[in-house]
């Protein structure tokens, strides 16, 4: 059986679980699948190079992560309006023509937060970074009901950018930049951490411990540790909260079936990467 070849192209993506996840879904599919990490600066290369190289030496697909979701972009054929107004894209696939984007951050946080949530409004929420990952939430929140939203970024630029294209995108969820964290954070229900803060070798919490008080739920993106500083402290201040891992999931079932057409199934996934996750702790 021929290999179906992928890769994850991204910085600070030693710890990635997604290898494990796309190859146990294979193994659930009877397929061979192979994933690489590729970082760009270990393998001396800029991101163009990296990418070109994928696509010349066979792979099906490549998921991309932190900091090359907007790059990427340019490269692509987007066919779906609503990533395309996005603007970041994770998942890319190859074949004949231009290789196609989809955002299965999109997608898959909407999925995570109903099946952690139910059926409820995220109602007001506070995010942190307005960068890839940032936009697809962002356009999930409003998807999912949230009644405002308030963008934080060091790059006040890059989250005016955000809030206009959310206004003009003609979505009902009113949109604000908000002049620090606390700020933000102010009376919101959620609290969002889009940003690489709390990932391995970027130490910390967004979110001040005071800035917890008034809200009901928390989501950290990262998930690389999976219980970061941050949702240590929100579960510490009585919120509910659901990790990256959950987002991880969802979108990487999602990413697997534009990589290969085959619906994988979830639960069995679901735990044999818990079992796998079990052991590496155990040993």
């Amino acid at each position: 059986m021929a290999a179906i070849r992928l890769g994850l192209i991204g910085d600070h993506i030693a710890r990635s679980q997604s290898p494990r996840l796309h190859v146990l879904a294979g193994r659930l599919c009877d397929l061979n699948v192979t994933y690489d990490r590729l970082i760009p600066a270990d393998i001396g290369m800029d991101f163009d190079a990296v990418f070109d190289r994928c696509a010349r030496e066979g792979y099906r697909g490549i998921n991309i992560t932190y900091p090359y979701k907007e790059t990427v972009v340019p490269r692509l054929e987007v066919p779906d309006p609503q990533t395309a107004t996005i603007g970041a894209c994770n998942t890319v696939l190859f074949g004949d023509g231009q290789p196609q984007g989809h955002n299965t951050d999109f997608s898959g946080f909407a999925a995570a937060f109903r099946s952690t949530f139910g059926d409820v409004s995220p109602g007001v929420v506070a995010m942190a970074g307005a960068g890839g990952v940032g936009k697809a939430i962002a356009f999930a929140l409003a998807r999912l009901g949230a009644r405002e939203l308030s963008i934080y970024d060091m790059d006040v630029s890059r989250a005016n950018a955000l809030a206009a294209t959310l206004s003009g995108s003609g979505v009902p969820m009113q949109t604000i930049v908000a002049e620090s964290i606390a700020a933000a954070a102010d009376g919101s229900d959620g609290l969002v951490n889009c940003t690489p803060i709390g990932m391995a070798g970027h130490p910390g919490s967004p979110f001040p411990a005071d800035a917890m008080q008034s809200a009901g739920w928390a989501f950290d993106a990262v998930y690389t540790p999976v219980d970061t500083q941050f949702l240590q402290g929100a579960g510490a201040a009585g919120l509910a909260v659901m990790s990256g891992w959950e987002l991880f999931f969802h979108q990487g079932v999602q990413a697997f079936r534009h990589f290969t057409g085959r619906e994988v199934d979830a639960p069995a996934l679901r735990s044999a990467l818990l079992d796998l996750h079990r052991e590496a702790m155990d040993g």
